[in-house]
């Protein structure tokens, strides 16, 4: 059984300083005058404890405690380029990052939760006894820092005086590192303490890149520890490894809202965005999809961006739901981010006036970043991820080394977009009327259908199939990503199951503010549809439409035709839509291709997913219950009208 604050904390074992008083003695000893009267400013005795054990711990030789002036940025950004993690590039305010060729993406194979003998984890992760891990980290986290400076911020993860909000720590060697997390996080060095004290808790997240070799790879970890919610990384440099309270964090936010406060908190894998309505209304709508899979673009498909990976849930006294977004900028992939399906985003990363850190992209020989699918055209040669690159270059196994690499990120504040929303440092949050999941499907689902209910909702999280993205080292394939949060789901994934079903079913949530939840589906290929491409049914201005859709729908304006599988969109509704939204004629050919159902493929879905889920015998059987009656419906469909069940045979039937 998960238990907080149990076990050995891990840094305080190593770095042996336990009380204030020795915590402010080393303070003394290892910082100058400047900074010194900084940390004196924070009393808390567990955050200066976390603190002072980490500088142990890690000797660097000089210590900077941030507090998020611009002065404090320049230096940081002045440091990054210093030690060669950043290079700046002809267009002010523009850096590019390389991370190591061999560290493209999370180093998942090399990803431990610390656990106690007798707790369990996901069993999609991997763990390490806490004995264990206390050895590892002692051999390879002692001294780490001897020869760089330490760099320690204090941010939230979501506005200042929201209830979902949490602190957190960020402890680094890299320069990197911290510049990125002054882009994407709220520097609260003067609220931090009372902000600790209001919500009862903080995280810690300690980094250093070591040398910085492709040598040192095979020593990289990142450690976990959900008791003391602390985070620790080594011999790594790309943030996802690194920028700890990223995806750390949220696995820490997950465990608080599954363990502490089930059915009333949710942190999830979501972007949040505003989609304008009739009568110049915004209706917020928060959506889940696997990383690579199109989440940046249906953020700002919006109207009103508020965030594009990550959210905190909960349920207000008003009886509606409420999202903030922890973060406060964008850690974007690149690939096929273009002037037609991205002009906001390719705004800021063409034009001068917006800071910006590319990684992974090629530099061009006038300091020029091009990507993979931007739409431009490529240059000759240039620098890369993997080093010098020329067209027509080929790796060691004989396959195009491409421009980018599929993982090639930018970092940007979220206030320099065109459709930026101020309501996103809004501590009340924003109330949320339609949750979306998605994933690559190319094959089975439509563009987008709505359940029929919350438990109906619940499943389509549930049962989000995915073809893998770049985003993980090694991944290949189409895999099951339940929620697109699944590798950040510290416990078991029955109990965070179960949490859905509590929080979208609960009674506090008024009737008339129950969210839309739908599945969303951009990947449908002509080949799935009978041709003969490849090439998507759709395009990403599409979005716009299933989005515009469904907010008709949870105001209750919108007609559906319904299926076993939820509500499905009505011809002239879509036809009305893709003109006045987005301009753009829309065939009945076409809608009769995306939305008829291919019974066989469903069902084959549907069992994998009854398969797959039946191993754990915890999971709530609501899910079997609903899957059950959806395949039951699709079979009684199959058997009236075949194995392609056509919109208006749909509506026949009903």
């Amino acid at each position: 059984m998960f238990q907080r604050k149990k076990g050995t904390d891990i840094v305080i074992e190593l770095g042996s300083i336990t009380t204030v008083e020795a915590a402010m003695q080393l303070f003394e000893d290892k910082l100058d005058k400047e900074h010194l009267s900084r940390i004196q400013q924070i009393k808390h005795p567990e955050v200066i404890l976390k603190i002072a054990n980490a500088i142990a711990m890690c000797e660097p030789d000089t210590v900077f405690i941030n507090t998020g002036s611009e002065a404090d940025k320049q230096f940081i950004r002045d440091l990054a380029v210093k030690q060669g993690e950043e290079a700046n590039l002809p267009m002010e305010g523009h850096t590019i990052h390389y991370d190591l060729k061999d560290e493209q993406g999370r180093i998942i194979d090399r990803t431990f939760y610390i656990v106690n003998e007798d707790e369990n984890v996901s069993s999609l992760a991997n763990k390490m006894l806490r004995h264990d891990a206390l050895a590892e980290l002692r051999d390879k986290m002692s001294g780490i820092m001897r020869g760089r400076t330490m760099v320690a911020g204090f941010y939230m993860r979501g506005p200042v005086g929201s209830p979902a909000s949490n602190p957190a720590l960020e402890i680094t060697s890299s320069a990197y590192v911290s510049h990125s997390a002054e882009i994407l996080y709220r520097n609260a060095f003067p609220d931090f303490e009372k902000e600790v004290e209001r919500l009862g808790h903080f995280y810690t997240n300690i980094h250093s890149e070591g040398t910085n070799r492709t040598e040192d790879l095979p020593d990289a970890r990142v450690f976990m520890d959900r008791s003391h919610r602390t985070t620790y990384s080594m011999y790594c440099t790309y943030a996802g490894n690194t920028l700890l309270m990223k995806k750390g964090n949220h696995r820490f936010s997950v465990d608080k809202a599954v363990y502490e406060n089930r059915g009333n908190e949710l942190s999830e894998h979501m972007f949040i965005t505003g989609i304008s309505g009739p009568g110049g209304r915004t209706t917020w709508c928060a959506g889940a999809a696997p990383s690579g899979c199109g989440k940046t673009t249906t953020a700002m498909a919006g109207n009103a961006f508020v965030g594009d990976d990550l959210a905190q849930m909960w349920i207000a006294e008003d009886g509606t739901i409420r999202s903030v977004n922890p973060e406060c900028g964008i850690f974007g992939i690149v690939e096929d981010v273009n002037w037609e399906g991205d002009p906001k985003l390719m705004e800021l990363l063409r034009n001068p006036g917006t800071e910006v850190i590319w990684t992974n992209v090629l530099i061009d020989e006038n300091g020029v970043p091009h990507w993979t699918g931007n739409g431009e055209e490529p240059p000759l040669k240039g620098k890369n991820f993997q080093g010098q690159w020329e067209q027509g270059m080929r790796d060691e196994n004989g396959k195009p080394v491409p421009i980018s690499h599929p993982n090639a990120r930018c970092t940007v504040s979220s206030s320099a977009l065109a459709n930026y929303s101020e309501m996103a440092e809004n501590p009340e949050g924003v109330e949320t009327r339609i949750i979306t999941y998605s994933g690559r499907d190319s094959d089975t689902m439509p563009p987008v259908w709505v359940g029929k209910n919350s438990d109906h909702g619940v499943v389509i999280g549930a049962c989000i199939v995915s073809a893998a993205t770049a985003t993980e080292v090694g991944a290949t394939g189409v895999k099951r990503s339940p929620w697109a949060n699944a590798p950040f789901i510290p416990g078991a994934l029955a109990d965070y199951m179960d949490a859905q079903f509590k929080f979208f079913g609960n009674e506090k949530i008024a009737k008339d503010k129950k969210p839309v939840m739908a599945g969303l589906n951009y990947f449908l290929t002509h080949e799935a549809r009978g041709g003969d491409s490849k090439k998507l049914l759709g395009e990403k201005k599409d979005v716009k439409v299933w989005l515009a859709w469904l907010e008709r729908r949870a105001h209750n304006e919108a007609d559906a035709i319904e299926t076993p599988i939820g509500y499905i969109p009505r011809f002239e509704d879509l036809k009305h839509l893709f003109e006045t939204i987005i301009e753009k004629p829309y065939s009945e050919e076409l809608y009769v291709k995306q939305f008829s159902l291919y019974i066989d493929n469903i069902v084959a879905r549907i069992d994998m997913q009854r398969e797959a889920y039946s191993k754990n015998p915890s999971t709530p059987e609501k899910l079997f219950e609903v899957l059950k009656e959806q395949r039951e419906g699709l079979m009684v469909l199959k058997e009236k009208y075949g194995p392609v069940v056509k919109p208006f045979q749909l509506e026949l039937f009903n």
